[in-house]
């Protein structure tokens, strides 16, 4: 067997504090609901798609992992959830928010959940602020925006929502220009203006990119501290499993566009079934076990619009055969919380 499907060589197991499993309630109605989700861009005279029918639940309270190589969709999920793709996008599907359908709406029918209902870090917090701005007069617009908040009651709040996300000195802060603020306080920042409008949901998206080690473990634990605090849903969206051990209660992996692995993060660590997903565990050194040579997946995710038919990942799998070839895999239950997408599903 190819060392791509022998046991992961690193596990939640070995980080420090793996986030424990949400109990949810039984039949309690998601947040979110997800449906069919497809987005295609205009290029000329053709169209190229780059999602195909994502399907998720996300329940209040709940932290969602969403995790895959660059270009594999999962940013344009949520861009497409919150309307922010542009005019070139053709989006089909349903989004569901509290049971209501929002997938419809455009513009400024959008605007009251953007922030409000749904907030969404960004990756790069250096191109997300507004460089000519200052921290405080950024914070407020939000706090007007969302809250209906002015004068000393907005700084005061503003000034609350520093603290709340361990910014010292937030009274210096709100005067501060991004370019004066490291890497890891202008993310607090980013942070702290997602919080003012007190959503229902967060998305993260790559919320740790370009941290040291020691301020992507302080900003996952006070993204872990709100979520409990305020019983917010969140999707933190990855490349790095170890980030996602560390929040997740559930965990989707995507691949070309599609869903092709998701369980409880404690059921995908132990027991991962598609090759994919046990491929990127391969390539995660063990911290607490013996040091062992790390295992790459060959090649790279395919370009949007060239995909090889049937499985998007077969030429890139060693367990691939002629079945693989033939269709995309259906999804597989291996138990209620734990669903496969793949022909050659690698067994316990």
């Amino acid at each position: 067997m190819s060392a791509i499907l022998s046991e992961p060589a690193w596990s939640p197991r070995a980080t420090s504090s793996a986030a424990p499993v949400l109990e949810l309630v039984p039949g309690s109605k998601p947040l979110i609901s997800i449906r069919g989700l497809s987005v295609a861009f205009d290029n000329g005279p053709t169209t190229v798609p780059v999602l195909y029918g994502v399907d998720l639940d996300i329940r209040r309270g709940e932290a969602v992992g969403i995790v895959g190589e660059s270009g594999c969709g999962k940013s344009v999920t949520w861009l497409a959830v919150l309307g922010l793709l542009g005019s070139k996008a053709r989006i089909t599907g349903s989004v569901h928010l509290d049971q209501q359908p929002i997938h419809q709406l455009t513009g400024d029918q959008l605007a009251p959940i953007r922030g409000k209902r749904i907030a969404m870090i960004f990756q790069d917090p250096a191109s997300a602020l507004n460089p000519v701005h200052s921290i405080g007069k950024q914070l407020l617009e939000v706090l007007e925006l969302h809250r209906g908040l002015r004068g000393q009651a907005a700084r005061a709040e503003a000034l609350r929502l520093l603290d709340r996300v361990h910014i010292p000195n937030p009274t210096q802060r709100l005067s501060a220009y991004p370019h004066e603020l490291s890497g890891g306080t202008n993310q607090r920042v980013m942070i702290a203006m997602a919080l003012a409008g007190e959503p229902d949901m967060l998305v993260a998206d790559e919320p740790t990119t370009a941290l040291d080690a020691t301020i992507q473990a302080q900003i996952l634990q006070l993204l872990t501290e709100i979520r409990r605090d305020s019983q917010m849903a969140m999707a933190l969206i990855s490349h790095d499993l170890g980030v996602i051990a560390e929040v997740s209660d559930r965990v989707l992996v995507m691949y070309a566009g599609r869903v092709v692995e998701q369980s409880s993060a404690r059921q995908l660590f132990d027991n991962a079934r598609h090759p994919y997903t046990r491929g990127l565990l391969a390539a995660m050194p063990d911290l607490s076990g013996p040091r062992r040579r790390l295992v790459a997946i060959s090649g790279s995710v395919p370009e949007p619009g060239r995909l090889p038919s049937g499985c998007s990942f077969r030429t890139r799998c060693p367990q691939a055969d002629d079945r693989c070839a033939a269709s995309v895999p259906a999804e597989q239950e291996v138990s209620l919380t734990h669903h496969v997408s793949c022909l050659q599903t690698v067994s316990a």
